[in-house]
């Protein structure tokens, strides 16, 4: 029996909308967006933990660096499981760290800090955990992208509208950084 649960951004879930009820999600079946040339997958988010912590993934192919940003009240974790990911983030006195990320390897970038990543082989997949006494952001991945129910990456990158990057980071505690340059070198 599968029970389909609706949230307030799609009309199909397997994620209950409310806190308190244990639930299960086979691989891949949690809800899922398309955004750039990536696969999110979120299988817990603020509706079920109120609004302590997410849990997502994030799956795509080597490509170009996401936007620099930050999220003021958000600690983030990178996990990765496969593939790598160059991390890169500057603390909050402005030097700046890069670290390349392989199987096993975790990276956490505090509140505040600006940050960003590239996918450096195919078939990289991130685990994702953001925490923080603003809430959650999982939402993001969706109202700035697509929602999917697709299992695989985009068939061509979704590029959001220009004027989408500054109409959803306030409510989901996202700042980009337009123009903000990495000096590490990488």
């Amino acid at each position: 029996m599968t029970i389909e649960y609706a949230t307030p951004y799609r009309t199909r879930s397997l994620i209950p909308p409310e806190p308190g009820k244990p639930y299960f999600i086979e691989k891949g079946q949690g809800d899922r967006a398309h955004l750039f040339g990536d696969l999110f997958t979120v299988y817990a988010g603020g509706e079920q933990t109120e609004n302590t912590f997410n849990f997502f993934t994030c799956e795509g192919p080597k490509g170009d660096i996401i936007p620099a940003h930050s999220h003021p009240d958000t600690y983030e974790v990178f996990y990765v499981t496969q593939g790598a990911v160059r991390l890169f983030v500057e603390d909050l006195e402005g030097e700046q760290y890069e670290k390349l990320l392989s199987p096993g390897d975790f990276g956490f970038v505090p509140k505040n800090c600006p940050h960003a990543y590239r996918m450096e082989r195919h078939h990289t997949q991130i685990v994702g955990v953001a925490a923080g006494p603003g809430g959650t952001f999982e939402r993001f991945f969706e109202n700035l992208g697509t929602p999917t129910d697709e299992l695989t990456l985009p068939a061509r990158p979704f590029v959001p509208e220009g004027s989408k990057f500054a109409t959803v980071p306030a409510e989901y505690d996202v700042r980009f950084l337009p123009g903000h340059e990495w000096r590490t070198g990488g």
